[in-house]
């Protein structure tokens, strides 16, 4: 088995439950569960808000890809930011050392699960709408997914079952003997 095959990263738009889905997938596969977003905090001994607040988007994106273009793991469930798309070395280096899943949700599903965009942390660019963002952000998740999950109507339960059955067949074996 690769290395590729050992870890899983979960990308998709904020609200598409790479933390949910990935603690639950990780507890399933006996994986370890790595939340990029703490990560990040503990690297920079700042919240993320304040990251973004004293270097601004363009510098937050900067230390988000450094941070995920570094990431060490073995038998893991990774989840990135929604941003990390946008790393052209982190994405390179998570696709070398994991199966990227795309946990694919609808526009209006994700408006729903989002509520107040302040309250969820979600930065949008000056006159950019959720909407703009969602557009923007689909082809990039779709570009680097090896695998799809579209979430339509499934519970975060039943999107893991599916990841793991789909992960079952791609690696011909059971859960167990990853």
């Amino acid at each position: 088995m690769t290395q590729k095959d050992r870890n899983i990263t979960l990308v998709g738009m904020p609200s598409s439950g790479k933390s949910t889905v990935g603690v639950l997938l990780a507890k399933r596969l006996g994986f370890s569960f790595i939340d990029v977003d703490i990560l990040i905090q503990e690297k920079e001994r700042r919240l993320l808000k304040e990251i973004i607040a004293q270097e601004g988007q363009e510098g937050f994106l900067a230390v988000e890809n450094r941070v995920n273009a570094s990431l060490e793991a073995d038998r893991a469930v990774i989840a990135p930011g929604g941003s990390v798309i946008y790393g052209k070395e982190a994405m390179e280096h998570l696709s070398r050392i994991s199966t990227i899943v795309y946990l694919k949700v609808s526009y209006q599903e994700v408006e729903r699960r989002l509520g107040s965009l302040v309250d969820r942390g979600v930065v949008l660019k000056d006159g950019m709408t959720l909407l703009d963002l969602y557009n923007e952000r689909v082809p990039y998740y779709e570009k680097y997914a090896d695998i799809t999950v579209d979430e339509e109507g499934q519970t975060a339960g039943e999107t893991v079952d599916c990841l793991r059955r789909i992960m079952e067949k791609r690696l011909g074996m059971n859960s167990g003997e990853w």
